[in-house]
């Protein structure tokens, strides 16, 4: 057995639950030198148990952090029991994926199960398509570029923050958008997630309850089919983001912003994707997100990652190489847009690594989209 194995063994024996994604870290958060940077430092730290020194002490910066608060000292020591829980499984995560960097995120006092239910939500079924989905048809990939990022072209909207609500399908569906109606039209106009939790019920009729759900969960495809017949998306404007999928379906026939000519899913081939991403624009992409709890910043490329997607989000470029800490090669990776606030990960992005040595990390090339908009003239 190679000395890979026997370390890919060592760490499964060690780590009973591997469940989470992580992100890339930018290098003023690597330098700072303020007490969060401290926070930080403490959780990947080398030492065997030096995470949970002066946890009660993180668990303050934490909560000053992000201005959490607790209705009871009862519900305050559960809470400080989870986040204990997570200073060891960022630690596990750095063990696994040394080439990003883990630690407390605003996510830090809830457990695994929470954080599934409360911020991701795509369904993965089977991948049927729906019946106006297209498969893209193979586009030349010899003269890629090393480097592109549609953010530098004008493409790409500001980061947004789903809440605890399990909309992340309407979040990559609204973006893909954004981009095409943008290649489109020139213009860039900010879309309504509200109006997919609200009013998007499209069903796959052979399978009972895959549906899109609102905060319960859907999925990027559906959700353009049902854009398409429903002949578009307001502006978040005209129908803001409210996080609650309760209320009734709002959506106004008059004050469409951006429509859907036609959606395809891209075979997994990372060339495919790049040249489609280049092409058509900013993709819908499913993900694991098993990292992406404790995830900080850096390239993300962990040894073990499942390929159960339950995250949709969106993929805006690439790069051919990025910082890695000292030992570790600089990575080539996949630049991706998630939709929990600029105060997670890469100021709202997260670094995946790609290339023929990534093997489809955490299933990022499994379940990608791309939509194309009718063009229309201002």
């Amino acid at each position: 057995m190679d000395r890979l194995s026997l370390f890919s063994l060592s760490l499964l024996l060690l780590i009973p639950s591997l469940c989470f994604a992580d992100e890339k870290l930018s290098s003023s958060a690597v330098d700072s030198n303020d007490s969060d940077d401290l926070l930080i430092r403490q959780v990947v730290s080398d030492g065997g148990d030096d995470h949970l020194l002066n946890a009660d002490h993180h668990f303050s910066l934490f909560k000053r952090k992000y201005a959490k608060s607790y209705a009871t000292q009862e519900e305050h020591d559960h809470r400080f029991s989870v986040f204990k829980a997570n200073l060891r499984r960022s630690k596990a995560h750095q063990l696994l994926d040394p080439s990003a960097v883990h630690g407390v995120t605003k996510f830090s006092d809830l457990t695994p199960a929470e954080f599934r239910r409360n911020y991701l939500g795509l369904k993965q079924r089977r991948l049927k398509l729906p019946a106006d989905a297209h498969k893209a048809p193979i586009l030349p990939t010899n003269d890629l570029p090393a480097d592109f990022d549609w953010r530098d072209h004008g493409a790409v909207t500001g980061v947004k923050d789903q809440g605890s609500c399990g909309s992340c399908w309407s979040f990559s569906a609204a973006g893909a958008l954004e981009g095409a109606h943008f290649l489109s039209t020139g213009e860039l106009v900010s879309l309504s997630e509200q109006q997919l939790v609200d009013c998007d019920h499209e069903c796959d009729p052979e399978e009972y309850g895959a549906c899109d759900s609102g905060c319960s969960g859907g999925l990027m495809t559906t959700a353009f089919e049902y854009t398409l017949k429903a002949g578009g998306l307001e502006k978040e404007e005209d129908y803001p983001y409210t996080g609650r999928d309760r209320g009734p379906c709002k959506f106004d026939k008059s004050k469409i912003a951006a429509s859907v000519s036609n959606f395809s899913v891209i075979s997994v081939d990372e060339d495919q994707v790049a040249a489609n991403l280049i092409k058509n624009g900013p993709l819908a992409v499913g993900i694991n997100a098993a990292y992406m709890q404790t995830y900080i910043g850096g390239v993300s490329c962990p040894y073990i990652c499942s390929k159960h997607l339950d995250h949709g989000v969106l993929l805006v470029g690439y790069g051919s190489a990025a910082f890695a800490p000292i030992r570790l090669k600089k990575k080539p990776y996949w630049i991706v847009k998630n939709s929990w606030g600029a105060n997670w990960g890469e100021n709202g992005y997260y670094y995946i690594c790609r290339g023929p040595k990534s093997h489809n990390v955490c299933g990022v090339d499994s379940m990608v989209s791309t939509v194309a908009a009718i063009h229309t003239t201002k």
